[in-house]
């Protein structure tokens, strides 16, 4: 260490503020650049060699330097911006933990209302009159046209469609009545 830094370190510890004042000057701009380059933010660069200032100020007393001052300075800096780097790091796993709760929750809240539609769907096919109820499952879960529903239960192509058209009016009634509910 040198004299000058030793009359420094010996300065900014008795509180003489112009030997702070002129390390701060001296300093501050590398320091910032120095930090910049962890952190990739100018003014959070800025914000971390200035608290390093302030808590050297505050913490004067303390004050032990056993490699060169400048090598001191870039080190405490060095560590700062690791330190916020870790900090920011759990700060964004929190938010990706919340945003998967979040998105988890909506889901499972979605999941929830469709089981519940479909429930009350299945309770309202229950409802209908048998032949409705036959030829709308026909039709609408197993997939079966019109013709073919006609066919295999020996009525014409007007009743399926009339019986599903029928089936489709109760539906949208209960549902709308259970949507509102």
């Amino acid at each position: 260490m040198t004299e000058s830094e030793n009359q420094i370190i010996k300065g900014i510890r008795t509180g003489n503020e112009g030997a702070f004042n002129q390390l701060f000057a001296e300093y501050y701009k590398v320091l910032s650049v120095f930090a910049n380059k962890y952190v990739l933010d100018l003014e959070t660069a800025k914000e971390i060699v200035q608290d390093f200032f302030v808590h050297l100020f505050e913490s004067r007393h303390k004050l032990t330097i056993t490699s060169s001052l400048e090598s001191y300075l870039f080190s405490s800096v060095r560590n700062r911006c690791l330190n916020h780097l870790r900090h920011q790091k759990i700060h964004e796993k929190h938010i990706d933990v919340i945003k998967h709760t979040l998105e988890t929750s909506v889901d499972l809240e979605s999941k929830m209302r469709a089981t519940e539609l479909e429930n009350q769907i299945y309770q309202i096919v229950l409802g209908m009159p048998a032949q409705c109820q036959n030829i709308f499952r026909m039709s609408r879960v197993e997939g079966k046209k019109n013709g073919e529903i006609a066919n295999e239960l020996g009525i014409s192509i007007r009743t399926v469609e009339t019986q599903i058209s029928k089936a489709l009016k109760i539906l949208r009634k209960n549902i709308q009545n259970y949507l509102m509910s």
